[in-house]
């Protein structure tokens, strides 16, 4: 399990064919990785990968054929959100997540708020399956990073970023058009399954 609060932002910095997927090679950037171990759980930009290696600038995870279907950004060079899995003591600071990313969302927007905070607004555009999960005020994961939504209209959704959260992770740098891995709320769907099965004669 993990909270979404983004611990080190890394750089896949190789990825090549392994099997039916890819072997990507991580560079930590100076992120203390010492208590990692092979086969511990990382979740990279949202998806959660198993370590396979540890290299003397990080780590390496394998990404198969199916995870690189359901997710977006594994499989080129570019900079991603990492977090160590959760410990039973650790503090929740974000939502509870379980790394299984949901689908893939499209970026709006991103713009400045205009506020004294200097917060800005993102806005992302989700498949119309995961957008029964989304609720204004609820909780959502985009690239590994937990987020309260703002607002919810159709498929699409906005929320505020703050300046601690643009300078600590990845989603400083979206861009309109690029694609992102999401993450619903876990009570979400247990609720929304719950109610299907009362619903059925």
């Amino acid at each position: 399990m993990f909270t979404g609060i983004v611990q080190a932002v890394g750089r896949i910095v190789t990825h090549a064919r392994h099997g039916d997927g890819v072997r990507l090679h991580i560079d930590t950037g100076g992120h203390d990785v010492s208590d990692v171990a092979i086969g511990d759980s990382i979740a990279v930009s949202g998806c959660c990968l198993t370590v396979v290696e540890k290299t003397a600038s990080g780590l390496a995870f394998d990404a198969s054929a199916e995870t690189l279907r359901c997710t977006a950004g594994l499989d080129t060079v570019r900079d991603v959100n990492l977090e160590k899995a959760l410990r039973l003591a650790d503090r929740l600071g974000g939502h509870l997540m379980s790394g299984h990313v949901d689908g893939v969302g499209t970026v709006s927007s991103l713009q400045p708020v205009g506020d004294e905070y200097g917060s800005w607004r993102l806005e992302v555009e989700l498949p119309a399956a995961l957008s029964r999960f989304v609720a204004a005020k609820g909780s959502i994961a985009v690239d590994g990073v937990s987020l309260t939504t703002n607002e919810v209209s159709g498929t699409r959704f906005s929320a505020n970023l703050i300046p601690h959260t643009l300078a600590m992770t990845t989603l400083g740098k979206l861009k309109p058009n690029v694609r992102v891995n999401v993450e619903v709320d876990i009570i979400a769907r247990y609720v929304a399954r719950l109610h299907e099965v009362d619903a059925t004669p």
